[in-house]
């Protein structure tokens, strides 16, 4: 992937999403195609590993939930398209609260989510704010409410590892873009990913799994 690419990815899966997005019966809201999320996930991975060695956690937090339910997509065809199957599964079974159920791992690549798109929205909103700011207003907004101690702790020594702002937003812009190309891109992302988390957040809740803390 070219250098800056992957917000410009993200806006090609995710409009692609909303096209192939079923609209003609009345379970349509509770599909969440499997791929696609999986593949936006990984982008947003490339992301948070231009932050460097703050998100180090994060990322690799990221990473496992990946691979769980990489794995399960392949062994199970109810993941085959709609991560809200092994959601009714789970839960059917007991099995949706557990540590290492997919369940728990859907929930905080959403968070994951979460944070990365609040943190794109402050540098769209306030180019001046440092990245320091950003990233823990970012992190006390969606995470760290679902955090221990421990974590937020750890984000407070991490915090001095933040590249500045230009740094950050230079490693996100495309070969040939500028600041503005790279704020209208944001925006075009936060405006089609914003529906699609709120649609997530709502199946969340349907689990009862939406107040689940780290342990």
């Amino acid at each position: 992937m070219e250098k800056g690419s992957e917000i410009k990815s993200a806006i090609e899966e995710l409009s692609m999403m909303v096209k192939l997005k079923p609209s003609d019966n009345h379970d349509a809201a509770a599909h969440i195609p499997t791929k696609p999320f999986l593949y936006v996930c990984n982008l947003f991975v490339q992301v948070l590993d231009k932050i460097g060695p703050t998100m180090a956690v994060l990322r690799h937090d990221i990473n496992q939930n990946i691979q769980r339910l990489e794995m399960v997509h392949e062994s199970d065809p109810l993941l085959n398209s709609n991560l809200v199957e092994i959601l009714k599964k789970e839960a059917s079974e007991g099995n949706a609260r557990k540590a290492k159920s997919c369940s728990k791992a859907f929930l905080w690549l959403t968070r994951s989510m979460d944070f990365t798109v609040a943190l794109l929205q402050n540098l769209a909103r306030d180019p001046e704010q440092s990245m320091v700011e950003a990233v823990e207003e970012s992190y006390n907004l969606t995470l760290k409410p679902w955090h221990g101690w421990i974590s937020s702790a750890a984000l407070k020594v991490a915090l001095k590892l933040v590249p500045d702002n230009k740094t950050f937003t230079n490693l996100l812009m495309g070969k040939d873009d500028n600041y503005e190309t790279l704020k209208e891109q944001m925006h075009t992302f936060i405006s089609l990913l914003l529906p699609f988390l709120e649609e997530i957040h709502s199946i969340l809740r349907v689990y009862n799994l939406d107040r689940l803390k780290s342990t």
